[in-house]
C-alpha cells in the first residue's frame, strides 16, 4: 500500500535541480505538492511530472518567515531543499543556510507537519574554514531546534542530466584544450545519482521511516577528481591535458573568477575542494545511507553517458576521439 497516496507535502526550493526529481518522486507516489519558490512564474515546468492540478508553486522566500508560513499550511511534511554554492547579495550562506533553516523547520512544526527533511551536505562541519560547510551544518542544528524529529540528508556531489558538476567539466573540456586539477586531482568523491536521492527524499517521508536521524548519500564509486575529470572526457571522446594546480595558485585563480558576475570558481569552493566529500565509515556501518534505505545505487556509467553525448564534437554521433 502506498503509505504517501493523497498526502499534501510542502517543498521549499523545490524548482532547481534536485527539487525537480524530489516533486517527480512525490507525484509518482500520489502527493499532492506545493512547491515553494522565489519565482513561482519560472516552476511551470515542474506541472508535467503531475497530474492536472496535483502540483502547484506558490511564492515563499526563506528569508521571509510569513511566506513560510503561507506555503507549509496544512501540510503533512516539509522538505527543505533551499541552498547556494556561493553568497552573492541578500542570498548569502547565512541567510539561507543557517536563518533559513531555522525558519522552514518552524514553519513546518507550526503547521502541524508530521515529518520534515532537511538537506545539507556531506562535509558539513561547524568548525571548517569553508563558509558553505560552516554554514551548513550550522543550518542543521537550527533545524532540529526547530523540528525535533527532522530528518538530515547529507548527500556527496549529486549528479543527473541538469547537473551543475559532470556538465561543468564537460562545458570547460568543450573549449579548452588544458583542465586544471586542483591539489594534484586526489579529492575523493562519491557522486550520486539525483535520481536515488529524490528516492530516499520519498522513503523517509513515509510514516513506517524512522525520524530525527542523520543520512549520507552516496553513489557506489569513490573517485578522485582526477578520475572524474578523466572519466568526463573520455565520455566526451576528446583528449585533453589534465594539468595539476598547486593549492596556492587555485586560490589566486579563484580570488580573480569569484568577481564574476556567475562565479566559476570561488575561494571558499576551494576550500571544499582540499577535503574528501564521501560518506563517513560511521555511518555506513550505522546504516545511515542510501543502503540502509533499501535503495540500491545507480552508477555513473549508468546514467552520465546519457547527458555527456551532447558535448562531442558532433553529438551522439561522433564515434572518434577529438
Amino acid at each position: 500500500m502506498n503509505q504517501l497516496q493523497g498526502s499534501l507535502i510542502t517543498v521549499i526550493g523545490g524548482s532547481g535541480f534536485i527539487g525537480r526529481h524530489v516533486v517527480r518522486a512525490l507525484a509518482n507516489a500520489g502527493c499532492r505538492i506545493r512547491v515553494g519558490c522565489r519565482r513561482p512564474d519560472l516552476a511551470v515546468h515542474l506541472q508535467p511530472l503531475g497530474a492536472v492540478g496535483q502540483i502547484v508553486a506558490v511564492q515563499a522566500n526563506v528569508r521571509y518567515p510569513s511566506s513560510l508560513t503561507a506555503a507549509c499550511e496544512g501540510a503533512d511534511a516539509v522538505v527543505n531543499l533551499v541552498a547556494v554554492l556561493a553568497s552573492a547579495g541578500a542570498q548569502t550562506f547565512e541567510a539561507l543556510h543557517v536563518f533559513g533553516a531555522g525558519a522552514v523547520a518552524r514553519a513546518a512544526r507550526e503547521a502541524g507537519a508530521e515529518r520534515f527533511v532537511h538537506f545539507s551536505a556531506i562535509g558539513a562541519d561547524k568548525d571548517s574554514k569553508s563558509d558553505y560547510a560552516r554554514t551548513k551544518e550550522e543550518g542543521e542544528v537550527r533545524a532540529r531546534t526547530e523540528f525535533a524529529g527532522a530528518s538530515i540528508v547529507r548527500p556527496s556531489v549529486v549528479f543527473g542530466p541538469e547537473d551543475d558538476f559532470f556538465n561543468r567539466f564537460a562545458a570547460l573540456a568543450r573549449f579548452s584544450p588544458v583542465l586544471p586539477l586542483f591539489g594534484g586531482g586526489r579529492t575523493r568523491f562519491q557522486p550520486v545519482f539525483v535520481g536515488d536521492v529524490a528516492e530516499a527524499v520519498r522513503r523517509l517521508l513515509e510514516p513506517k521511516a524512522t525520524p530525527g536521524r542523520l543520512w549520507e548519500l552516496g553513489g557506489p564509486e569513490v573517485l578522485s577528481l582526477r578520475e572524474i575529470m578523466q572519466t568526463t572526457i573520455d565520455t566526451m571522446g576528446r583528449k585533453r591535458f589534465l594539468v595539476p594546480l598547486p593549492w596556492p595558485v587555485a586560490v589566486m585563480q579563484a580570488a580573480v573568477l569569484q568577481l564574476l558576475p556567475k562565479p566559476l570558481l570561488t575561494m571558499d569552493q576551494v576550500e571544499l575542494l582540499r577535503h574528501d566529500n564521501v560518506v563517513s565509515e560511521a555511518a555506513a556501518a550505522e546504516g545511515r545511507t542510501l543502503q540502509g534505505l533499501g535503495i540500491t545505487p545507480t552508477s555513473i556509467a549508468a546514467v552520465v553517458p546519457s547527458y555527456l553525448y551532447r558535448y562531442r564534437k558532433a553529438g551522439q554521433y561522433t564515434g572518434a576521439s577529438a
